[in-house]
């Protein structure tokens, strides 16, 4: 399975901030969506940043709520991991292993194309192993 057949299931729609975003207003789209990460993006939609649950709560442990008054470019993950829609299961768990990441955006043709979730790998992965075990049972009950 590659990133391109999970994003035909899921669809390609990606929550984007802008880097002056105000971190409290972040923390409101990740609740509201009830997503776990917003991918911030700059001019021509150019990927600069990721923004994750855990980073809005790890500066909101050590600042207080002063935190939620910065623009989300303070906090932001610069170095985004990204995948290629041809990259298989196999790469995104390995690559979200290495990193300890639970999200990735996907690049298209240079552009945001989609966001996929550890939770995302796990479910496509788990209706392949079913979808394994129904064959051979087929095969099983057939042959028999």
């Amino acid at each position: 399975m590659t990133v391109s057949h999970i994003l035909q299931a899921k669809g390609r729609d990606v929550i984007t901030a802008a880097p002056t975003a105000k971190v409290s207003e972040v923390a409101r789209i990740l609740s509201e969506r009830r997503i776990g990460a917003v991918v911030i993006t700059g001019a021509g939609g150019r990927i600069e940043g990721i923004v994750s649950e855990r980073d809005v709560v790890r500066h909101v442990g050590k600042e207080g709520a002063a935190a939620l008054d910065l623009p989300v470019s303070a906090i932001m993950t610069r170095t985004v991991r990204t995948a290629r829609e041809a990259d298989t299961e196999a790469e995104l768990m390995a690559l979200m292993t290495e990193h300890r990441i639970r999200h990735l955006p996907v690049v298209h043709e240079g552009k945001l194309g989609g966001m996929i979730s550890i939770g995302d790998v796990v479910k496509h992965r788990i209706e392949a192993i079913e979808r394994e075990a129904e064959e051979m049972k087929a095969y099983i009950a057939t042959a028999g």
